[in-house]
């Protein structure tokens, strides 16, 4: 994949599409050879090369209870601007996490990897609890990115997903990967 490159993987639940998003992330053992500019995974420490691809889980986890906890001060500001882009108000910044509700938390899992300006993302269903508005501000935010040449590898069930985003499209069936018919 070239740089602003979308791949967008579809397959039944169970197939291995998450699996797959983990071992390019090196979350998950395996003997692939990945490389991302010219740099191979396995010339990095695991967290380093995460920096780089950091993978946005379809369920994210929060390590403390304020959600302005997961963000760096000097952040905070950009990941507000970046969750409004979203249709995520600034009042979650000073709240809970168990107070928010799946979508916000998915959103701000995302802007999380968002702000770290890595040159890949990989997204497991970012839009899979959201609303068509906010996929949508979801996906322009998405496009923004691709646009500055962001690599972009995403697990999506919603089929128009991959189009949209102007992606190629391949299937994972049995955990293979495979071009998507018409694609």
């Amino acid at each position: 994949m070239g740089r602003g490159e979308c791949l967008a993987i579809s397959g039944e639940s169970g197939a291995g599409k998450s699996l797959f998003l983990r071992m390019v992330a090196d979350l998950d053992p395996n003997d692939g050879e990945v490389s991302l500019d010219g740099v191979a995974r396995a010339s990095l420490p695991a967290h380093l090369w995460r920096r780089r691809a950091p993978y946005v889980a379809a369920e994210s986890g929060w390590w403390a209870q304020q959600v302005h906890d997961h963000f760096a001060a000097g952040q905070l500001d950009r990941a507000r601007r970046l969750a409004g882009q979203m249709g995520v108000g600034d009042a979650p910044f000073d709240g809970a996490v168990d107070r928010l509700s799946t979508g916000e938390r998915q959103r701000l899992a995302l802007v999380r990897a968002l702000i770290l300006d890595s040159p890949a993302l990989l997204l497991d269903e970012p839009t899979g609890p959201l609303d068509p508005v906010s996929a949508s501000r979801v996906e322009a935010v998405l496009l923004d990115r691709l646009a500055g040449g962001t690599v972009i590898i995403l697990v999506s069930h919603d089929p128009a997903q991959g189009p949209r985003l102007g992606a190629r499209r391949m299937r994972m069936a049995d955990r293979r990967l495979a071009p998507e018919s018409g694609s």
